[in-house]
């Protein structure tokens, strides 16, 4: 059974949320109701998950930005290649993992998707995916942490085959907006955020897992932005 909160808990916490967000900076008001309404168990997860990703940052060393010297896709291996052997390319197992209603070539034994339902995460909108010559650049696959951006902190010191893994490991791809993620580019949280604020925990969450997963580094104004953002989702 949901239990409803009593108008002056909410005014209570509302309250409290506004004081707390004009000392850290947060968007707390905005979001106070829809946290209220949640279950418990979302309210507790989302939670305990920001706490986990501040602990894991905490491990993440501090540097400036080197130098794109070198830099090209190509150091990051082919795209998207079948790095799970399942007989998938990347590209199409992380359309068929983020889409939902998914149809797929025939004769590519399920591998190909042709069309699907995209939840959009960066931007809170749907968007149906068609594959096309004029069509399939509307769901692009984002690089949660970009590669640019991963080689400019660390991944210049990864091996060929852990700079591959890098680009397509799941935990850092997602199906995307794709006008959004050409917006973003190849920026980093402190110069990049979703428009849509409701993903933002999970967002730099995210980021923050892959940094720790690749030994990659943060730079300061980027892990102030993170720290922020974690402390606003507790």
């Amino acid at each position: 059974m949901k239990t409803a909160c009593s108008p002056a808990k909410i005014l209570t916490a509302v309250t409290a949320l506004m004081v707390a967000g004009s000392l850290v900076g947060c968007d707390a008001a905005a979001s106070a109701l829809e946290v209220l309404e949640r279950p418990p168990s979302i309210a507790a997860g989302a939670s305990s998950g920001a706490a986990n990703a501040l602990v894991q940052l905490e491990s993440i060393p501090v540097k400036g930005r080197a130098p794109k010297t070198g830099y090209s896709r190509d150091e990051f291996g082919p795209a998207w290649s079948d790095t799970d052997h399942n007989g998938c390319d990347t590209r199409n197992d992380i359309l068929a993992r983020d889409l939902t209603n998914e149809t797929f070539k025939p004769g590519t034994n399920g591998c190909v998707v042709t069309t699907g339902t995209l939840a959009d995460k960066y931007t809170g909108t749907t968007i149906n995916f068609v594959r096309g010559q004029n069509t399939s650049s509307e769901v692009q696959i984002d690089h949660i942490v970009p590669l640019s951006d991963a080689w400019q902190k660390g991944a210049q010191q990864l091996s060929a085959d852990q700079r591959k893994q890098l680009a397509n490991d799941a935990l850092n791809l997602m199906a995307a907006d794709g006008p959004t993620n050409s917006a973003k580019g190849d920026k980093d949280a402190a110069t990049w955020l979703p428009p849509n604020r409701a993903f933002r925990c999970e967002y730099v969450a995210r980021q923050t897992a892959v940094k720790a997963k690749y030994d990659l580094w943060v730079t300061q104004a980027e892990r102030d932005t993170i720290t922020g953002i974690l402390q606003c989702c507790r």
